[in-house]
């Protein structure tokens, strides 16, 4: 699966999820070390989908807050 597709597809408790589970595999230890890396490209690529879908959280709720400021300043105005 693609990076870009992966992301749309992963949502950001289905990837917190996996990388919950790739850090405690990570601290537990007893992977080779091609496997360790393999996780930790993992856990970066779904980080990256954490942060993107969280930065996109924030984004929404600041254009609703705007929004509503926006709202009520306009009612502010017709009074």
């Amino acid at each position: 699966m693609a990076a870009g597709t992966e992301e749309a597809a992963l949502g950001y408790e289905q990837a917190r999820d996996e990388l919950v589970e790739v850090v405690r595999r990570l601290e537990a230890g007893g992977t080779s070390l091609e496997e360790s890396l393999a996780l930790w490209e993992r856990g970066e690529e779904l980080a990256k989908v954490c942060r993107r879908r969280l930065e996109g959280a924030r984004a929404r709720l600041d254009a609703s807050l705007a929004a509503e400021r926006a709202a009520e300043a306009e009612a502010g105005g017709e009074e």
